[in-house]
């Protein structure tokens, strides 16, 4: 079985199970739950997170950043 790290780097505590038998009306519930989280932390957050990704990322301008795309959702999939 192969290891999968997750974007924390955590490589190690309590596995997080997703049912596989989910309506298409429940994996979207969840998702736009998960959508409403982000958009709290970034209300909230968006500043220091901005600060911290120009430093990981040695930017140095903020408008080099694009934080509508903090996730990298952006991205085409092709």
């Amino acid at each position: 079985m192969k290891m999968v790290h997750p974007p924390s780097g955590l490589t190690k505590g309590l596995d997080f199970l997703i049912a596989c038998d989910w309506t298409p009306e429940q994996a979207l519930a969840v998702v736009e739950l998960l959508d409403d989280l982000k958009d709290r932390i970034l209300l909230h957050y968006q500043l220091p997170i901005m600060e911290l990704m120009r430093e990981e990322q040695n930017i140095t301008e903020f408008n080099e950043l694009d934080i509508t795309d903090l996730w990298g959702e952006n991205e085409l999939p092709f």
